[in-house]
């Protein structure tokens, strides 16, 4: 799989922003393909229009019949935010790796815990808010570049007045 963008515009996006990856960290490549996932996984369904290639595709750009600020969005373009939202997520993963790939339960969600000479741990009773939602990481960054790209989720298609 290849990752949004190319690893010389990565290396050139970190320094362009004063960012350096730590001695050992993974490769470009490996980052990109990282923080593309995070995007086509956490975004991927909310992107207006549908991929060109259709299931097929490997990622979730380029699209057929996308749009941004109400205009089309070519169906063999992926717009620059979508490239420099991957590699800002690239670089979170980098900075704090495993950070874009949480896990866990509603069993373990802990509600209180308390430390004085004593352990004390409270679980979070079981709930309708708990979701995989609940756990991705939220990255404001780029929430912000993606926003233009994102139709609303949880809201009729058809809207009778």
């Amino acid at each position: 799989m290849a990752g949004y963008g190319t690893d010389q515009g990565f290396t050139d996006w970190l320094a362009a922003n004063g960012y350096t990856l730590a001695v050992g960290a993974p490769s470009a490549a490996v980052l990109r393909e990282r923080g593309s996932a995070y995007i086509d996984g956490a975004y991927g369904t909310r992107f207006s229009g549908a991929p060109t290639g259709s299931i097929a595709q490997e990622r979730a750009w380029p699209r057929t019949d996308a749009t941004a600020y109400g205009s089309a969005i070519g169906s063999d373009v992926i717009p620059d935010a979508i490239v420099k939202a991957s590699y800002h997520a690239a670089y979170a993963e980098a900075s704090a790796p495993g950070s874009l790939s949480a896990s866990g339960s509603e069993a373990t969600r802990v509600k209180r815990e308390k430390v004085e000479g004593a352990v004390e741990v409270e679980y979070q009773a079981a709930g309708a808010a708990f979701s995989a939602a609940s756990l991705t990481p939220v990255l404001t960054t780029v929430e912000g570049l993606l926003a233009p790209f994102l139709v609303p989720t949880g809201v009729p298609a058809v809207l009778v007045v």
